[in-house]
């Protein structure tokens, strides 16, 4: 099921902390850092923090530019994002400044947490997500039901604990700042637990005044039918990857990665790279990978249209060059239509093999972008 994109902001000491104990918020950002913020605020559809932070900071979570909120009333959207918090309980104050503030607010809860918020009548509307709190069903919600996009996570610890951990997290805006906290009884961004293998990626790092922010991407692939937030990310490469395709008249434009278990990129391709008039994307992708890589049996090959079965130019069609690579693992945008090989069925050929395919939908827009000479 589609997703929203999921943005993790916060911002910690030196020494990893959120807060101290004292009674006021510890302020570990400046002006210029805070409206940073309510510029990202602006940009997305939803703002969503935990219940634990509705209580410990009485949070008001609004878009504070009176120009950013005419901008967005201006481009046909509401003129505050969604706020969102989640509670198993919903024991939450209705006096909150969270329900009173800004535009829609919605409670997501469990079917009991439901029947305590409208028996406190918070000013909400009350979601139950079944008898226990699910992150990806309340993701499929607010995908699904209330056109949420890109959706900005602004805490606590727990919910980006919990959202990375099962690796529902596309990107993690963080902001380092220049103090040390040192109290082991204060809160901290991230428990203990299993989270994702790989290193994440840096793609951004900022200076802002005197605190430096730090834009990260998951990297790791997910396995088997399970989707990580990562694979949307190497699958919009192969998708901006299929742009750089010679046109052609005979042929799909196809981008194509291949990324081990641990996130690191071992090859990419894309139709016709090199002058080559009939090299597929996948093909190109392999031939640059040692085929002696041990990482290829964990890898994951992500495709923007899905692996030819059958193909005139060459002998070995793209499914059989990753089956014999030894990946096992294949994510890809669109199946292939019959525009060329009546009953292409590239999935039929990976699946028999053992090996697993993956379809994410919401990318098939973008995969068949640089193929729309060929409609028709």
């Amino acid at each position: 099921m589609p997703l929203p994109h999921v943005l993790l902001s916060a911002a910690v000491s030196l020494d990893g902390y959120l807060d101290d104990t004292g009674p006021e918020r510890l302020l570990l950002s400046g002006p210029a850092d805070f409206d940073r913020v309510d510029e990202v605020r602006a940009s997305v559809d939803a703002i969503l923090v935990g219940a634990g932070t509705v209580r410990a900071d009485n949070p008001r979570l609004l878009v504070n530019s009176a120009e950013r909120r005419a901008a967005r009333v201006a481009e046909g959207r509401a003129e505050y994002p969604l706020k969102v918090t989640v509670s198993g309980s919903g024991e939450l104050d209705p006096a909150a400044c969270f329900w009173h503030t800004g535009g829609e607010k919605v409670l997501l809860t469990t079917d009991g947490g439901a029947r305590r918020a409208r028996a406190l009548g918070i000013g909400a509307d009350v979601v139950s997500l079944g008898p226990q709190l699910d992150w990806r069903r309340a993701l499929e919600y607010l995908h699904d039901r209330r056109g949420v996009r890109r959706l900005m996570v602004e805490g606590g610890g727990t919910v980006h604990t919990q959202l990375l951990q099962q690796e529902l997290a596309d990107e993690l805006q963080l902001v380092l700042a220049p103090l040390l906290v040192g109290d082991p009884a204060a809160p901290r961004l991230f428990g203990p637990g299993a989270y994702q293998g790989g290193r994440l990626r840096l793609v951004e790092s900022r200076r802002i005044e005197d605190v430096v922010l730090n834009r990260y991407l998951p990297t790791a692939p997910g396995t088997g039918e399970r989707v990580a937030a990562a694979d949307r990310h190497w699958l919009a490469l192969a998708c901006e990857l299929a742009e750089l395709c010679p046109p052609s008249d005979t042929a799909f434009s196809v981008g194509a990665v291949v990324v081990a278990a641990d996130g690191s990129e071992l090859a990419r391709g894309y139709s016709r790279e090199g002058g080559d008039p009939v090299v597929h994307a996948e093909e190109a992708a392999l031939a640059k990978v040692d085929p002696a890589d041990r990482r290829l049996a964990g890898a994951t090959v992500y495709s923007s249209l899905e692996p030819c079965a059958r193909r005139a130019s060459r002998p070995a069609p793209c499914a059989r060059l990753i089956l014999d690579a030894g990946v096992r693992r294949v994510v890809t945008a669109w199946r292939e239509p019959d525009t060329f090989v009546p009953g292409a069925d590239g999935t039929g050929v990976l699946t028999a093999a053992g090996a697993t395919v993956v379809v994410l939908a919401e990318y098939e827009a973008r995969a068949k972008a640089p193929n729309r000479h060929l409609e028709g």
